[in-house]
């Protein structure tokens, strides 16, 4: 005599692990088709993705306070270069009062591809009230 209660149960079959696994494509791709730019974004996934142009303006901001101690007020300059980036970054350099008085500095930013500053330099000082003559006039 056999046990009917167990021939009752579903059996897995080979046939199951080929249906899961087409439940699985399915999905993961709903409706079916074959992605054609499958390798493409493998491609992309493969390589480290190139910082967005915010991202670059905050970490050079702070990566400069962090070199020299300053406060970056603003950023005036700010391209993207053949080698990586290139900004020109306002800091506050010596406090005075009255505010007008006080002197500010240009710093030259140079970032690499990533974002990594590879060079700074101070270009200019002036006083924060004053207007800069070499560039009056819209130039």
């Amino acid at each position: 005599m056999t046990n009917t209660s167990q021939s009752s149960k579903p059996r897995k079959s080979h046939t199951s692990s080929a249906d899961d696994e087409e439940q699985q494509e399915i999905q993961e791709n709903p409706d079916n088709t074959e992605n054609p730019d499958s390798t493409e974004s493998e491609e992309r996934a493969a390589k480290p993705r190139r910082p967005r142009p915010m991202e670059v303006l905050r970490n050079a901001r702070t990566q400069l306070a962090e070199l020299t101690g300053l406060v970056p007020e603003s950023v005036s300059t700010f391209e993207q270069s053949e080698d990586g980036w290139t900004l020109e970054v306002e800091v506050l350099e010596l406090e005075r009062v009255p505010d007008t008085m006080s002197l500010m500095a240009s710093y030259l930013v140079e970032l690499d591809q990533d974002g990594e500053l590879t060079g700074y330099r101070r270009v200019r000082r002036y006083e924060r009230g004053r207007a800069d003559p070499r560039r009056s006039g819209g130039q």
